[in-house]
């Protein structure tokens, strides 16, 4: 199984090229997975409940819990739109927000193409 992965804005990358080289590999090594696996297993990437098919790509350092939001177009297109440190059990109910809207501007701009 081969999956795309694509970021899309400027969200992701505005943060991720602030970081530490060994957690940007982490990241690299989970966004690896996410290609080339199959069946993702959930400790990387999960559904978020009450969403409109927003995904959490979950990254594991030894101080941050990482979470990056994405979402799956025409199914083996993986697209990233933001991220956040996660400080409780539940998405932030704003990056949820913010990953909802994000999603639904990708969503334009590629209907608006067509």
């Amino acid at each position: 199984m081969i999956r795309e992965i694509i970021v899309w804005g400027d969200h992701f990358y505005s943060l991720y090229n602030q970081l530490d080289i060994k957690v940007k590999k982490k990241i690299d090594y989970v966004f690896w997975l996410i290609q080339y696996t199959e069946k993702v297993p959930i400790r990387f990437l999960k559904y978020l409940e009450d969403t409109d098919g927003l995904y959490e790509i979950k990254v594991s350092t030894t101080f941050k819990e990482i979470r990056i939001l994405c979402f799956f177009d025409e199914s083996k297109l993986v697209v990233v739109i933001n991220w956040f440190f996660k400080k409780s059990k539940k998405a932030p109910k704003q990056e949820i927000e913010l990953g909802e809207r994000l999603k639904n501007e990708y969503l334009e701009i590629k209907k608006r193409r067509r």
